[in-house]
């Protein structure tokens, strides 16, 4: 913590802690990105959930997805980011919102269209 002007504040924002993950994340630097997650995180997503960070990490070093921000928005403890995802050759538009405690990811939710993937696998 960084004490300013006689309070105490956070020496990360909640929106930094989220974008150093997706840009660890775009880097394929997995240690980066579970450092900013809690061990008993939890992912929701349109086509399943994860329990745990570690769970978490390994799906993404095989899906490998690659996200191109485009806004963020946040407060004190959440954050709204709007983002491309490209997963398997596809970009699909994404929602995701995430909860920061204690400077590491308690839980995020992303939305977005599967359709383009699902077709895909047809």
């Amino acid at each position: 913590m960084i004490k300013e002007n006689n309070l105490l504040a956070p020496a990360t924002t909640a929106r930094e802690v989220v974008l150093q993950f997706i840009q660890a994340l775009n880097d394929e630097d997995f240690d980066t990105a579970r450092d900013q997650l809690h061990d008993d995180m939890t992912f929701t997503g349109v086509l399943g959930t994860r329990e745990g960070a570690d769970a978490y990490i390994e799906d993404m070093k095989k899906m490998r997805l690659k996200y191109d921000v485009k806004k963020s928005f946040a407060d004190i403890t959440d954050v709204s980011v709007f983002y491309d995802i490209t997963m398997s050759g596809i970009t699909v538009f994404c929602s995701g919102w995430y909860r920061v405690e204690n400077g590491k990811i308690s839980w995020f939710k992303v939305v977005f269209d599967p359709r383009p993937l699902l077709e895909q696998k047809k």
